[in-house]
């Protein structure tokens, strides 16, 4: 289990982006420092299953659930989980595997229990909620993924996910992080956000209220919906249980790492296959 958990190629990504550990005190030293590859993997198994930090079984995970969390807060502090993000992005694109031209945005409200960043669902008052974010490429890799209250209306996270974006490096010239074309359906249907795009060298590509459906802009962003299911089958997504909205996020961000590797690994795979390369720009 702790091997599926946290393999090899993942360990070898994350390994230098961890703040280096404190030192030990001469005197007094207490309990050895729970190595970090198995606090990841305590994570890593929250992440997966859902269960709670409590429940974590450390004979086989190697690490207890409190540690497990207290590693997380330090990372996320510490903006490792980002950075781990950034790192994939790059050879993401470095492969020609990141289509960075066209990109797709929306919101999806998972359930939610407890927190600092729930509000009011907008279907059902009585039951507070949250909202993801996410903005991804052509083929549904996630760019970026910001936590909001369930009350808030999509649109007002178009530009907050457009600057979340990292520089994505990997081919000369300068860094890219910004789409030419940004797709997303009527809930962003404003002209002062089209205008903002357009001051921004986006062209929006922006489905209009009132207007029968059939304009085709679907046959490009369903990739977002896609997306929103790879994130949601992480199990501790589905539903927030986290009190601190920035470890929350923090797991998303680690979430939607782990689907860049994925994409990274199947390429890999195709290559040694001698599969064709996927047709893409970056």
């Amino acid at each position: 289990m702790r091997a599926d958990l946290v393999p090899d190629d993942l360990w070898e990504r994350v390994a230098p982006l961890l703040p280096p550990a404190p030192e030990r005190r001469r005197r007094h030293p207490g309990r050895l420092r729970v190595p970090d590859r198995a606090a990841l993997t305590g994570i890593m198994y929250v992440l997966r299953t859902g269960v709670a930090w409590r429940d974590v079984p450390a004979e086989t995970v190697g690490c207890s659930g409190v540690t497990a969390w207290r590693r997380l807060r330090d990372w996320t502090e510490a903006g490792v989980l980002p950075r781990l993000h950034a790192v994939l992005l790059t050879e993401l694109r470095r492969a020609g595997l990141l289509d960075l031209d066209d990109c797709s945005v929306d919101g999806a409200r998972p359930g939610s229990q407890r927190g600092d960043h729930v509000g009011p669902s907008p279907v059902d008052r009585a039951r507070p909620g949250s909202k993801h974010h996410l903005i991804v490429d052509r083929h549904g890799t996630p760019l970026a993924v910001t936590l909001t209250s369930g009350n808030r209306h999509d649109v007002t996270q178009l530009l907050p996910l457009l600057h979340a974006v990292p520089p994505i490096r990997g081919l000369r010239g300068r860094p890219r992080r910004k789409p030419r074309r940004l797709y997303a359906d009527r809930g962003y249907d404003f002209d002062k956000y089209r205008r903002l795009l357009w001051k921004r060298g986006i062209k929006p590509m922006i489905a209009r209220c009132g207007v029968a459906h059939g304009s085709g802009l679907g046959k490009v962003r369903w990739v977002v919906e896609r997306a929103f299911a790879w994130l949601h089958q992480f199990k501790r997504l589905r539903i927030s249980y986290e009190r601190r909205a920035d470890l929350h996020q923090g797991l998303l961000e680690l979430a939607y790492s782990l689907i860049c590797l994925r994409r990274l690994r199947t390429h890999s795979e195709r290559s040694v296959r001698g599969d064709m390369p996927e047709s893409v720009t970056g």
